[in-house]
């Protein structure tokens, strides 16, 4: 049995029939893991006797996600397992507790076989920040797989898994799915619980799921959301049964087209790739509309302003004192914290910490923080106007497909306007979705983002389900488990 290539539900219903095991699936993913690990650098840890000794209990269990292996994000806290966040200032910390989202997916028979590389923190948009070394694209070694969740969406598109978790907070799922030719989703916030997910921007952080097709990422999804008595900005709104929605048909569904976002500095293939989307999507009887969204062009400044903010906040808990990196031979306190964030900390995570203090200062509060939170509200604004006359809007998920590692590493402006199109759902707080929609002229994955209204993730499969029906993306990249 080819499990690189088999889908995460059909996974799950051929090990609770019967007709193949948990430890057999398991085994092909750790294997894969192993094997390609030395190129990919996907995998921070590899859980070999703990993936096993869990897929021994599963064979013959009914669960959604009966045996399917899945791989996790180093940001995430798995009992056990480590919580790097890929950065050394954790140093070797394992955390006491499962992340609620971990809870479920092994309530729902999942087996995890790893925790993966990420840019430290999940601050970055190439996988190029991790304290442990870059991530690679299974696609073409020399480039990115894109930021944070770098390892995640390499380990899913190299067929090592068939879904994996990762996190979002201005586009770290969408983005390195787009680079990687698979499917990414960062939910609407309050979707998902965050409860034992490490904080990096609070208002903006979100659990996210990695697949290689819209099916098996609604199931996932499925089996992590709901309410958390854990996390007071979960939602008590219910959970539907996604894939109950994913029937071909999109006949009168409205996809709003904001041609502003279609303009300068997106990559010609780029262009081409999604504008043949929508093609599609017209080919398919779905109406396309006209949609503005006026604020989106300050989206990158709000972004990096509030997103810092929140950070400088959030990792003033890393001192040395109570877990994680202590800086050694430190005579007094102050000296001892000092030398342990500067020894602990990477470069990156510096600038946001400091840009962060910055925009929060006395003096500067006013004119940085508060005024990219009204910029913020007219942004939730504009998508509620956007939403009246459309189900969805479709815009690029990335400006570009995968650049070159190294490339944009001393530019850090160009670098965050990687994010452009992706930090907006973050802002707003609404549903994204990335799906793959072809090859660029170097054999590069490209991919379409649809955006819905709070809680639409049900129409965003719907329409993605229809488009991969539609024009299913077979290639696979040169390293590949299967």
């Amino acid at each position: 049995m080819d499990f690189g290539k088999t889908s995460a539900t059909d996974l799950a219903l051929l090990i609770s029939s019967g007709e193949t095991t948990a430890r057999r699936a398991a085994e092909s993913a750790l294997a894969a893991a192993e094997e390609l690990n030395e190129t990919l650098n996907a995998f921070l840890e590899i859980d070999r006797s703990g993936a096993l000794k869990r897929a021994e209990l599963i064979s013959g269990r009914e669960g959604m996600l009966a045996g399917v292996p899945i791989a996790i994000k180093d940001n995430l806290c798995v009992r056990g397992m480590q919580a790097s966040c890929g950065s050394r200032i954790l140093g070797d910390y394992h955390p006491p507790y499962n992340a609620t989202v971990i809870e479920r997916l092994l309530e729902a028979g999942a087996v995890i076989i790893g925790k993966t590389n990420c840019d430290e923190f999940a601050m970055g948009s190439s996988n190029e920040n991790s304290a442990f070394g870059p991530v690679k694209n299974p696609w073409d070694v020399r480039r990115v797989p894109g930021g944070s969740s770098g390892g995640s969406a390499a380990a899913v598109a190299a067929g090592i898994v068939p879904v994996a978790l990762g996190s979002d907070t201005g586009g770290s799922v969408r983005q390195p799915a787009s680079l990687c030719g698979i499917v990414g989703l960062k939910p609407t916030y309050g979707r998902n619980s965050r409860y034992g997910l490490v904080a990096f921007a609070s208002s903006l952080d979100q659990v996210g799921v990695f697949g290689r097709s819209v099916r098996d990422v609604a199931t996932v999804l499925e089996v992590i959301a709901g309410r958390d008595p854990h996390d007071a900005t979960t939602a008590d709104v219910p959970v539907s049964n996604y894939n109950a929605e994913l029937t071909g048909d999109i006949k009168g569904l409205r996809i709003g087209f904001p041609r502003a976002l279609f303009g300068e500095g997106l990559d010609g293939d780029v262009r081409t790739a999604v504008e043949n989307a929508i093609d599609t999507y017209r080919d398919l009887a779905a109406e396309i509309v006209d949609v503005e969204l006026p604020r989106a062009k300050y989206c990158i400044a709000v972004y990096y302003i509030i997103a810092t903010a929140e950070a400088s906040s959030n990792l003033a808990r890393y001192d040395g004192v109570r877990y994680g990196f202590r800086a050694e031979d430190a005579t007094e306190l102050r000296s001892m914290y000092r030398r342990t964030r500067d020894e602990g900390f990477g470069p990156e995570v510096k600038r946001r910490i400091m840009l962060g203090t910055y925009v929060l200062s006395a003096g500067y509060y006013d004119a940085y923080y508060r005024k990219a939170q009204q910029t913020r509200a007219l942004l939730r604004e504009d998508f509620r106007k956007a939403f009246e006359s459309c189900d969805a809007i479709i815009t690029p998920t990335a400006p570009t497909p995968a650049f070159l590692l190294g490339e944009k590493v001393d530019d850090p402006l160009a670098m965050y306007l990687n994010d452009v199109y992706t930090v907006t759902a973050n802002l707003a707080g609404v549903p994204g979705l990335n799906v793959p929609c072809g090859l660029s002229a170097d054999q590069l994955p490209i991919g379409f983002q649809l955006l819905g209204p709070y809680w639409s993730e049900s129409q965003l499969f719907k329409l993605a389900d229809a488009y991969e029906r539609a024009q299913p993306f077979t290639a696979r990249p040169p390293i590949y488990a299967g």
